[in-house]
């Protein structure tokens, strides 16, 4: 694959793994600009590693990562730091600081990353936070917050500065359905309103093939499939189908790879 101006990110031949476990075995795939892509992929497949090698906490053993046409990892830290002040990321576990209050967690980036006056910046956090229905509660602290209002809260941060790419790890993660509705809409209407790429990263099938505009699947650190959300509903690949429809059986393993069960037993 060459940098093509319609794709904001490309991923290609990307290894990386710790000693003894590797985790991407070369994957490739590519994010088209304005769209809003779901990686999905079951427990431990690395689909968080990706996005933290996108953003370049991690390096790569082999292959690359491109965003804009600047491969990520070959970049200095001033280059990086720039790059990274148009991305934004909403944590797995939220990341809210938990001494700061909701204003001012939404109100860091804004303040790390721009020289705006504070009366602009309290205009642009409230107006986030009105985005995410949370307007009313900008004097709460964190420990005030419900686990879905945290998740809202760390969704207005992650889209504080309008980033072009936003990145959101697991966001349906341990919330109640009527949270978890209101999240993929807000991700959804984000997405379009604020004119960014918006990359999903989760297990939750149902949710994430609602919104996406196109689908990757990994699996066993490889690309397992790619499609719109009709095509990957209608797709008779095993590996697909079981991951879909949650079958206990097939190429997917439930266990982590181990020797025979009698030995670690001692029988």
């Amino acid at each position: 694959m060459s940098d093509d101006p319609q794709y904001i990110v490309e991923v290609r031949d990307l290894h990386f793994g710790y000693p003894g476990r590797p985790i991407l075995k070369g994957l490739s795939l590519r994010i088209p600009r304005g769209k809003l892509v779901a990686i999905l992929g079951s427990s431990g497949c690395g689909k968080s590693t990706l996005l933290r090698l996108i953003g370049g906490q991690l390096r790569p053993s082999q292959g690359e990562v491109s965003v804009t046409g600047k491969v990520v990892h070959s970049l200095g830290n001033a280059e990086l730091y720039e790059l990274r002040k148009k991305m934004g990321l909403m944590f797995q576990a939220g990341g809210l600081f938990s001494d700061m209050s909701v204003f001012e967690n939404v109100a860091f980036p804004l303040r790390e990353h721009t020289s705006l006056p504070e009366n602009i910046i309290r205009q642009m956090v409230l107006m986030k936070l009105n985005a995410v229905g949370l307007r009313g509660a900008w004097q709460l602290g964190t420990n005030e917050l419900s686990g879905g209002m945290s998740r809202r809260v760390a969704l207005a941060r992650a889209i504080a500065i309008d980033p072009m790419l936003a990145m959101y790890d697991e966001p349906f993660a341990g919330l109640d359905p009527i949270s978890i509705n209101v999240i993929a809409k807000l991700i959804r209407v984000l997405n379009d309103e604020l004119g960014t790429t918006s990359i999903v990263v989760s297990y939750d099938v149902s949710e994430s093939l609602k919104v996406a505009d196109y689908v990757y699947v990994i699996g066993d650190g490889v690309l397992a499939g790619e499609g719109t959300p009709a095509q990957m509903a209608e797709s008779r690949d095993p590996f697909l189908r079981q991951f879909f429809d949650a079958l206990p059986d097939g190429p997917i393993q439930f266990h982590y790879p181990s020797r025979a069960y009698n030995l670690d037993l001692g029988l």
